[in-house]
């Protein structure tokens, strides 16, 4: 019985870490860099962040400094892609942000502001729903962002546990944006302190009567 019992843990807990994924790679137009290439590497693997005040919600857990970091160059309306190690295991929404950093963006904490630029929520059809869980996802710098270093952030978060305190996993990448505008983005936010435990998005029960959801966050922002 003790022997089944350990056994049993073992296989949960494979399980389990087998579900997180990691976005640890990055992409610009049709040219895919190699792991951690102008991504901040994380410190705690495939893990989430779990506490709304973290300031690990900005980069992950050891993505405070990119000093070591390299900066892609990025025209702006170009596309990018973040891929991930394995698809996105956990139901809920992926979203983008971006923070301009008032400097090198290597030195840059991102404890400025930041502004969403896209978000990737669920479909609903025929009393079900159903989420882009995928193993990359691809967007566009806005065409009307000012030129300069920014961090540009994507979100994965796991609210597949009801009850329980929903998962963030997060990357952010170093970009040095080009042929920009002068449009200031709005509204923008503070990281920690843009999602709330409040949030009905945040504490949503995607298996009970499930019809609709509100993205936690701010409003996108658009050219």
């Amino acid at each position: 019985m003790k022997i089944t019992g350990i056994i049993a843990a073992l296989t949960l807990g494979a399980a389990e870490v087998s579900g997180h994924y990691i976005f640890q790679q990055f992409g610009v137009g049709s040219q895919k860099f190699a792991v951690y290439e102008h991504i901040r590497k994380n410190s705690n693997q495939n893990s989430p962040v779990t506490s709304l005040s973290d300031t690990n919600l900005r980069c992950n857990v050891g993505g405070a400094s990119g000093a070591s970091t390299t900066v892609a160059n990025v025209k702006a309306g170009d596309s990018f892609t973040f891929y991930l190690d394995q698809a996105v295991y956990h139901q809920g929404p992926i979203s983008l942000y971006m923070s301009k950093a008032p400097g090198s963006v290597k030195s840059y904490d991102g404890s400025g502001d930041w502004f969403k630029i896209y978000d990737w929520g669920p479909s609903f059809s025929g009393g079900s729903s159903s989420w882009p869980m995928r193993n990359s996802y691809q967007y566009n710098i806005p065409k009307c962002i000012p030129n300069g270093e920014y961090l540009l952030r994507i979100q994965s978060l796991g609210i597949h546990n009801p009850g329980s305190t929903p998962q963030f996993y997060i990357s952010c990448a170093q970009i040095n944006v080009t042929g920009g505008g002068n449009t200031s983005p709005s509204p923008t936010v503070k990281i920690p302190g843009a999602f709330k435990a409040s949030d009905p998005g945040y504490t949503a029960n995607i298996y009970n009567n499930f019809k609709s959801y509100v993205i936690p966050g701010p409003s996108v922002f658009s050219c």
